[in-house]
């Protein structure tokens, strides 16, 4: 449920801003955020550590820089008004510090539901978000839920066998589509509605893995073998490529999420003045990667 401090009612995308800066340009969110500020006619910086000119649209500006290192943003953040903030590094004071120095007046932070829910768990998203409100400026926070891209986790194996696996296979939380989290992020870049706005984004109703596997399933035409994990499995799985308490608070929502955590939130369509997209909408619009 949104917090606000004085906040008014959102109208969807729309507004103007000055120049904005996107970091994370070439993930999920990132990626979708620069098309629709490149489109909305916003001048756009395309930051990520690794980015060049051929992964952004043509009247974009590629910036590559690492949020780990503060003093390296300088240059990426000259000149800009707006920011749309990852949790990444271990610096949001020295980060924000740059914007402010830079001249950015505004900031969106895309942060973890598990920050609202979890906070023992979530001490990361939650030391970004207290950073963006002791910073001095215009603040909007975005605590997403579980994305739909998760799923890309799959790929491979649909790909090659036709399986997935996961664990707590009938567990089901409402997954949210990286476009509608774009769609608030840019809601909230080029307008004045959402200032001091702390939103949660899910999507329309809860799905449970093996109804995920099945709306894949469905957008290819073919059937695709479900697997339940057991949490074991999974933990390992997890640790490959996500740090000790990340896997655990993952898991403690995947497999006993609290009533906040599956219900789903109003606040997609508050911002957006509409409903937001279903899990099934997202597999059938994804499903090339998965032939």
């Amino acid at each position: 449920m949104v917090e606000t401090a004085g906040m008014p009612e959102g109208n969807g995308i729309g507004g103007t801003a000055g120049a904005i800066v996107v970091t994370g340009a070439t993930g999920n969110v990132g990626r979708a955020l620069v098309r629709m500020l490149s489109e909305a006619g916003a001048s756009v910086t395309a930051l990520a550590r690794t980015v060049t000119a051929t992964d952004v649209p043509a009247d974009v500006r590629a910036a590559s820089a690492d949020l780990a290192e503060p003093a390296g943003l300088r240059a990426a953040f000259g000149g800009a008004e707006a920011l749309f903030l990852l949790v990444a590094g271990e610096d949001p004071h020295g980060v924000l510090a740059e914007a402010k120095s830079a001249g950015i007046r505004r900031v969106v932070l895309l942060s973890s539901q598990g920050a609202g829910t979890r906070p023992e768990a979530y001490g990361h998203p939650r030391l970004f978000e207290e950073a963006v409100k002791e910073s001095g400026l215009d603040w909007t926070i975005l605590r997403s839920g579980g994305m739909a891209t998760n799923a890309f986790a799959w790929a491979e194996s649909i790909r090659a066998r036709r399986e997935a696996a996961a664990p707590f296979g009938d567990v089901g939380l409402p997954f949210v589509d990286p476009e509608d989290v774009a769609a608030v992020a840019a809601s909230a870049l080029l307008g004045d509605d959402h200032l001091g706005g702390t939103y949660v984004l899910t999507g329309p109703a809860p799905t449970t893995p093996r109804e995920r596997a099945a709306a894949i399933a469905a957008a290819l035409g073919e059937p695709v073998r479900f697997t339940e994990q057991t949490e074991r499995e999974a933990r390992e799985m997890m640790s490959r490529f996500m740090p000790p308490p990340a896997v655990e608070g993952t898991l403690a929502i995947l497999g006993a999420p609290t009533e906040e955590e599956q219900r789903p939130s109003p606040d997609v369509e508050h911002v957006l003045k509409r409903a937001p997209g279903s899990f099934a909408d997202w597999a059938a619009r994804n499903a090339p990667a998965f032939r």
